[in-house]
């Protein structure tokens, strides 16, 4: 499968862009060879791998260790990395960090939660400095706690208005596509509709361009219940209990 460009991604609106979270070497040597459209080495890392309570604990010193191991795996896959908390609080700092994580993980896009003025203004100083930003609104998980919570956003009309506005700034600011996360259906619906970037959806319905979800939920990789808009399609948890039970049981024979 030939590597995405933005002038590829872009055009693959409406056409179920396919992306997954990636944190290790391993895992993205395997999804190096499958069909799989985009890596997102996610601040969810903190609550997957290193097992934090939210991802505000994450630094950019583990962001940079793990993107640059799920680069080395996956070399032939369009990557992007997440800005972490405290990273991007000035316009002057967000530079400094996304050069940072751009430069050092061979990244081809980084990603920024929320679409404030200074957010646009960096989205914009960042795309002119030649580094592609993927935009998330919705559900911020840095911003959990100042958002009261994890719950659906856009279900009434001014949050509704509200998303719009952001996602058409995001797009202005020169956004190559945008997350949506935890956004009602509808709302969502009508902002892919809207825009001419592509939309990654999270818990946010069927009708985005696209889907990206934790790997990590998806094979259930951990004791948890992975996010009720997750659906594991296998429970690698347990059997990888069941089949190291079975391992020492045998050695003890």
């Amino acid at each position: 499968m030939k590597k995405l460009n933005l002038r590829s991604i872009k055009q693959m609106k409406q056409k179920k862009i396919q992306v997954l979270t990636c944190y290790d070497y391993q895992t993205a040597c395997l999804l190096d060879q499958l069909d799989l459209d985009m890596i997102l080495v996610g601040d969810s890392l903190g609550n997957v791998m290193l097992g934090y309570e939210t991802t505000v604990e994450v630094s950019i010193q583990e962001m940079e260790i793990f993107a640059k191991a799920v680069r080395r795996g996956a070399p032939n896959k369009f990557l992007i990395v997440d800005l972490p908390f405290g990273t991007y609080s000035t316009i002057n700092q967000g530079i400094q960090s996304a050069s940072r994580l751009f430069q050092n993980t061979k990244a081809e896009a980084v990603k920024l939660e929320g679409a404030f003025p200074y957010q646009l203004k960096l989205i914009e100083r960042l795309t002119q400095t030649g580094i592609p930003v993927m935009g998330h609104i919705g559900l911020t998980p840095q911003s959990v706690h100042q958002l009261g919570g994890y719950f659906t956003h856009g279900k009434n009309i001014s949050d509704a208005e509200r998303l719009m506005q952001e996602a058409l700034a995001l797009e202005a600011a020169g956004a190559f596509s945008i997350v949506l996360e935890m956004v009602d259906e509808k709302v969502a619906t009508e902002i892919t509709q809207k825009l001419s970037i592509p939309t990654i959806g999270i818990g946010a319905g069927q009708k985005t361009d696209g889907q990206v979800l934790v790997i990590n939920d998806l094979l259930k990789l951990g004791p948890k219940t992975p996010p009720k808009f997750c659906t594991p399609i296998i429970d690698l948890f347990e059997l990888k209990k069941v089949t190291l039970e079975k391992y020492l049981q045998d050695q003890r024979k």
